[in-house]
């Protein structure tokens, strides 16, 4: 833990210089060169190597994204506090048309490493956890992973697209972009609330999607993805055995990313499907100290994304609603339903034309089931008094997560996002109070 913590401030120092040197490095002429505010990375481009690579194929990328949350008022440890989480992502992709002339194919690897520590943890009861979490970055094991290891090959201009490798569900199933902190407003909800399943960034997993182009704007995808006990625990992120295998995850998603009016305002909209061959537990089936019954996962998603109107005449600029749904199976999953709705306006500012603002409110509902399985456990327990430690808490009902942010385009390298969130009944616990929390996140590109 020590360990961990020097990390940490390292890589929080790190954040802080990068930031004071983007404030002071405004007047760099040209955009190759280190800390200009055009460059696309904080260390230029390598006197031109790097642009030059790019066009023969060959681009490289070196990420960081911190977040910082600080609990202001409420929660089960009501003391001020705060908690840094951060995340490396080093990746290389190789364009093989340029390379070796095979049309329509490229190659992705990308190692991550997450560290830090998780400020839901004291917001909500530790017996139980947040449903959600006010650092999305953190989570699915503090641990170096090989996250994307997949060749990608395009048949009949286009039409006929497949993706195979080591790769993540939610890169391609249920996927848009975002820059909220909580976890319950951004990419691949359907993964969150079935997370035992659908594993999203950063852990992968062998497998694959097939995606069919109707036309530019429709399209259908399978995905197929194998799933073992090593892909998610710490330590193992580049272990890579098929066995031992307990099941496979089988997404299906029909999708529509379609463009209206004369300022072609994008739209992102999703309807999908996912079953699940691994063998869980039926919660209803609680007595007498285990469950009796087991079943497969099913679930469904629907992501409904459109920019409503643009600003000064470009798409750049404007405000986007996004409304998202995930369904689960009521046998088998803990959070049954899930509900979110958000707005983030591009460039309100004609002076901050790159900035943005997000607001955004969501609901994760606790299955029925669930809550009446640890009902069940207490009273076979002999325990009634919520401060026992050996009293499970009942989660009951939602837990109910808002965030509001201003995302500073600081430099094209760095972006800054001051945030606040308010997280209501955190794990669906209604003893814990309801927590007022502050948050820092940023993204850096090297």
């Amino acid at each position: 833990m020590k360990q961990s913590k020097a990390v940490t401030k390292k890589h929080g120092a790190l954040a802080l210089s990068a930031l004071c040197l983007a404030l002071f490095a405004g007047g760099a002429s040209a955009a190759g060169e280190p800390f200009s505010y055009d460059s696309p990375w904080m260390f230029g481009d390598w006197g031109g190597d790097r642009a030059a690579l790019e066009q023969k194929g060959v681009k490289f990328n070196v990420d960081y994204t911190m977040e910082a949350a600080s609990n202001f008022a409420g929660g089960y440890n009501s003391s001020t506090t705060a908690r840094y989480s951060d995340q490396w992502a080093f990746g290389v992709n190789l364009d093989l048309e340029k390379l070796l002339d095979w049309q329509d194919t490229e190659f992705q690897m990308t190692i991550t490493n997450r560290d830090g520590n998780n400020l839901s943890d004291q917001v909500a009861d530790p017996r139980t956890g947040m449903l959600s979490s006010v650092q999305e970055v953190y989570g699915r094991g503090q641990t170096w992973r090989l996250t994307q290891f997949w060749l990608r090959k395009g048949f009949f201009n286009d039409v006929l697209d497949i993706k195979a490798g080591r790769v993540t569900v939610g890169e391609d199933f249920d996927n848009f972009d975002s820059k909220f902190q909580n976890l319950a407003f951004g990419s691949g909800q359907a993964g969150n609330w079935r997370g035992d399943h659908w594993y999203n960034w950063p852990v992968s997993q062998w497998g694959g999607r097939v995606k069919l182009n109707f036309t530019p704007e429709v399209f259908l995808q399978v995905g197929f993805y194998n799933q073992n006990p090593y892909n998610y625990d710490r330590g193992d992120g580049f272990r890579l055995e098929f066995n031992p295998t307990e099941g496979n995850l089988v997404p299906v998603e029909l999708g529509w990313k379609p463009t209206f009016g004369p300022d072609n305002l994008p739209g992102n909209y999703r309807i999908g499907f996912y079953y699940s061959s691994t063998n869980d537990d039926v919660y209803s089936s609680w007595r007498n100290g285990a469950y009796h019954d087991d079943a497969h996962s099913y679930g469904g998603y629907i992501l409904a994304q459109q920019q409503l109107f643009s600003q000064g005449g470009s798409a750049d600029r404007g405000l986007t609603l996004t409304l998202q749904a995930v369904m689960n199976d009521h046998k088998t999953a803990k959070t049954d339903n899930y509900q979110a709705i958000s707005l983030a306006w591009k460039g309100p500012f004609d002076a901050r034309p790159q900035d943005e603002i997000g607001i955004g409110a969501a609901r994760i509902h606790v299955n029925s089931d669930y809550t009446s399985m640890l009902r069940a456990q207490n009273r076979e327990n002999g325990v009634a008094d919520y401060n026992s430690p050996t009293y499970l808490p009942i989660q009951e009902g939602s837990e109910y997560n808002y965030e509001i942010y201003y995302n500073f385009h600081v430099t094209n390298w760095l972006q800054l996002r001051p945030n606040l969130q308010y997280v209501a009944a955190p794990g669906a616990v209604t003893k814990v109070d309801d927590a007022f929390i502050g948050g820092l996140s940023a993204n850096l590109s090297f």
